[in-house]
């Protein structure tokens, strides 16, 4: 008996309460039941959604949260700066809004944290427009594949794994091997070669000092405004290192939807994974392999799901991704790493062995590919560079081969010699992005013979010498080569001349 009655009260309260008329000042409040370690538990909201910001009304003013974990009578929220002044007790409220970013043309040229505010020491940034920092990502019909080059200006990548524009082509390799190297010479390729390519650089955890250093190489090769630079530092909250590379997409997608192109640097993921992982650790979630949680491939996939390139419908815009991996003494057979590989579409594998060598960029030949980036190669390059991947690890393999036997014939010498003419040839200086018809001539003159009189160690002075005279004597047909749009060999003259100045080049450099 007394259970119907139970039953009966807790529902006729119900039903009393449904009835009643809510003042419009009436808000939903919660209390802070405890905190630490950047996280709040918040006890109440039941309407809160998931991300949806909470505002914690403090004793030294409001500190604003995001809701993570939602439960049914507590709600886990990561804080969005330092949890120094919230205590248990605390009133909180809903913002009513998702976690969004400034987003606009008015971000060019600045660094920022990720929540669009400025770190540069510059006026406040004022934007008309905001983008939301978790967004669904671009369907299959509102793509397009892959079909336009977005050139890096190194070589060896340029020739044997192409990037494409909506590509995401990750950047893996050990410490110290030239990784932020190669997405900077890829940004100032941009300005160099007029793209129109609107930079983004996200710096996940990385030292101020770095991204000190990044942004006055930036400025003084003229680049940084066309760049859009979102720092957070290792002492910052693990809030900020999740935030950063999706409120960064969020800032490339705004030049990605009105038309135009964007690349995205995330330097460095791993980091990324480590603060999802602190964060998820602090929120109770089950840890799983590695102790991350069990969608730390979520975490990545919904990221860079977002870099594409949109159909003609959508406005034809791009937004390429080049994500960092660092690798521990080169296993990439880790978690996080396999995870990213799987993800993207293609990898560029940096090799410390190759560093300390002094080949530079050190990009393994073997373990690299491209998987879509084939269709966006121009004509010229990919006319000249078909059999380049494939010369090159044949001769390593053959190097290692020869250390053994001092007989070799004739034509094993000769394709050893042409590979090592060719890994000089590649050897690139940083700061140095080449341009198309730099890269066709030199590949020409190495792979298609005309240089084999010339000494490998010579091989960059020639080099030189080639470019210099071919500008000097040919400046409008290298221009013309410079488009990428016809094959080497379609204009019999331009190609005569380049072959007749090789030849004479080489003499001067013979041996």
């Amino acid at each position: 008996m007394a259970e119907t009655t139970v039953t009966e009260l807790s529902e006729s309260l119900r039903q009393a309460i449904a009835g009643l008329e809510a003042s419009e000042g009436l808000e939903q409040v919660g209390i802070v039941t405890r905190v630490g370690d950047g996280v709040a538990w918040v006890h109440g909201l039941r309407h809160a959604g998931y991300s949806e910001v909470l505002e914690i009304e403090t004793k030294t003013g409001v500190v604003e949260a995001f809701a993570l974990n939602l439960m049914e009578d507590e709600i886990g929220a990561v804080l969005l700066g330092s949890d120094q002044g919230v205590a248990a007790g605390d009133r909180v409220k809903l913002k009513g809004e998702v976690l969004s970013v400034p987003v606009g043309e008015e971000l060019l040229g600045r660094v920022v944290n990720p929540l669009g505010e400025p770190l540069d020491g510059g006026p406040a940034i004022t934007t008309t427009q905001r983008g939301l920092v978790e967004r669904e990502a671009i369907g299959v019909m509102g793509r397009k594949s892959v079909h336009e080059p977005l050139m890096t200006g190194i070589m060896s990548i340029d020739a044997m794994f192409p990037i494409g524009r909506g590509q995401r082509e990750l950047i893996i390799g050990d410490r110290q091997t030239g990784k932020t190297a190669i997405a900077l010479d890829t940004m100032i390729n941009q300005a160099r070669q007029k793209t129109g390519v609107v930079n983004v650089y996200v710096a996940v955890g990385q030292k101020l000092s770095k991204i000190a250093r990044l942004v006055e190489r930036l400025k003084e090769e003229g680049v940084m405004d066309q760049t859009i630079v979102v720092a957070t530092s290792p002492s910052d909250p693990a809030s900020l290192l999740y935030l950063a590379p999706y409120a960064g997409t969020a800032m490339g997608e705004y030049f990605r939807d009105n038309g135009g192109h964007a690349l995205m640097i995330y330097d460095d993921l791993t980091k990324h994974a480590v603060a999802y992982r602190q964060m998820s650790l602090l929120l109770r979630r089950p840890p799983g392999r590695e102790a991350f949680p069990g969608d730390v491939f979520y975490l990545h996939s919904r990221l860079l799901e977002r870099s594409a390139k949109l159909s003609d419908e959508l406005g034809a815009g791009s937004l390429t991704a080049l994500p960092i991996i660092e690798t521990q003494a080169g296993d990439i057979s880790a978690y996080i790493p396999t995870n990213v590989i799987s993800i993207t579409d293609g990898q560029i594998f940096m090799e410390t062995d190759l560093f300390y060598q002094g080949i530079r960029p050190a990009i393994s030949a073997g373990l690299s590919v491209s998987r879509v980036g084939g269709a966006a190669q121009t004509k010229a390059l990919k006319s000249v560079s078909g059999n380049l991947k494939l010369g090159l690890s044949q001769f390593r393999e053959l190097a290692s081969f020869a250390q053994f036997g001092s007989d070799l014939d004739a034509e094993t010498k000769a394709q050893i010699g042409r590979g090592q003419r060719l890994t000089e040839l590649l050897k690139q200086p940083q700061y140095q992005p080449m341009s198309v018809w730099e890269q066709v001539v030199s590949i020409v003159a190495v792979s298609q013979g005309y240089f084999d009189t010339v000494p490998a160690t010579k091989i960059k002075a020639a080099q030189d010498a080639l470019l210099s005279r071919l500008w000097a004597e040919a400046k409008e047909q290298m221009r013309t080569l410079n488009k990428g749009d016809q094959k080497f060999g379609a204009d019999e003259k331009l190609t005569h001349l380049i072959e007749s100045t090789a030849g004479e080049i080489a003499k001067e450099f013979a041996e």
